[in-house]
């Protein structure tokens, strides 16, 4: 029987997160018949992997120390295979900059942008060129975080400088982005050489933003399956999803996150390569929409660990 470690929790900002996909992957895992345990990684995880000495390793960490590549290069060192993507692309797609450039290299569409460096750039000046040459309504994100956390939305009005203090509690450098308009979407992406797009998932917030709370608490928010786009819309969300989790260089599975205008045009927020596993969360639903239960999907995420 396979043995399988689920590492957990943490030390960053979405630890309950975590705390709660590790609980309810531990749980699938039973379900679907392998020995599972739990190993929360805020204590230490080596001397853990090595007295349990699992077949796999489960990675339901979120955030810094966990989808950032470290864990996996830890993993890679000790030699126990594991879910999802590997160091460099775990890196990769966790800087919400890093992906910007990526996507901006290899054609694929996204949101006028700019960067500001607090360990360079002077946050007055840099504001004034950041609002003279994106125009209208900017969403300000700390690169390195998920969740939601140290995002802030930023109206024409609004002082951006406050904004880019605030999500500079976070991060030193940080991500500026043209707020895009229209349906929120998101694909969730599955397997290694021959990636599959499950069904798409429009996303409704009763709050107006689809932000922490909204995603983490029952009711506020809707998943809508299939997402109601054209079907030109959906066939291109898909391809852009396929081309965005190859260019990142993606194993396992990934989310990847759009906004489609009123037009028709998908452009793509950001790339999560350990999206959360909870009972509110949108991989799972995306599964189900595609005749896979949780158990069913967390023992093919196992086995393409393996591969």
């Amino acid at each position: 029987m396979i043995k399988v470690a689920v590492l957990y929790g943490g030390q960053s900002a979405e630890r309950e997160v975590s705390l709660n996909t590790g609980k309810a992957v531990y749980q699938a895992l039973m379900d679907a018949g392998f020995t599972a345990g739990l190993i929360d990684v805020s204590r230490n995880v080596a001397a853990e992997l090595q007295t349990i000495s699992p077949d796999v390793a489960f990675i339901a960490l979120h955030g810094p120390g966990g989808e950032d590549g470290a864990i996996q290069g830890l993993l890679e060192t000790i030699g126990i295979p594991y879910t999802g993507s590997g160091v460099l692309a775990s890196a990769m797609a966790m800087d919400k900059i890093v992906t910007k450039r990526i996507l901006d290299v290899t054609g694929i569409a996204t949101a006028a942008y700019a960067v500001f460096d607090s360990g360079k750039d002077n946050l007055e000046e840099n504001s004034k060129v950041i609002r003279k040459n994106i125009s209208g309504k900017l969403v300000v994100k700390a690169p390195n975080q998920g969740s939601s956390i140290g995002i802030y939305f930023v109206e024409p009005q609004d002082n951006l400088e406050n904004a880019i203090k605030e999500a500079l509690k976070y991060d030193k450098k940080i991500l500026i982005e043209r707020f895009i308009s229209g349906i929120e979407v998101t694909a969730s992406v599955i397997g290694n050489d021959k990636p599959e797009v499950l069904p798409l998932i429009e996303i409704v917030s009763h709050t107006g933003v689809y932000d922490y709370k909204a995603k983490y608490t029952k009711g506020l928010s809707d998943h809508v399956i299939p997402a109601r786009i054209t079907q030109d819309a959906t066939k291109v969300v898909e391809k852009l999803s396929v081309e965005t989790y190859r260019a990142l260089g993606c194993k396992g599975l990934a989310r990847v996150d759009f906004m489609v205008t009123e037009e028709g045009d998908p452009f793509v927020l950001e790339v999560n390569t350990i999206p959360g596993m909870t009972e509110t969360s949108l991989f799972p639903d995306a599964a189900r929409a595609a005749g896979r239960s949780f158990p069913e999907l967390v023992a093919e995420l196992v086995r393409l660990a393996m591969e």
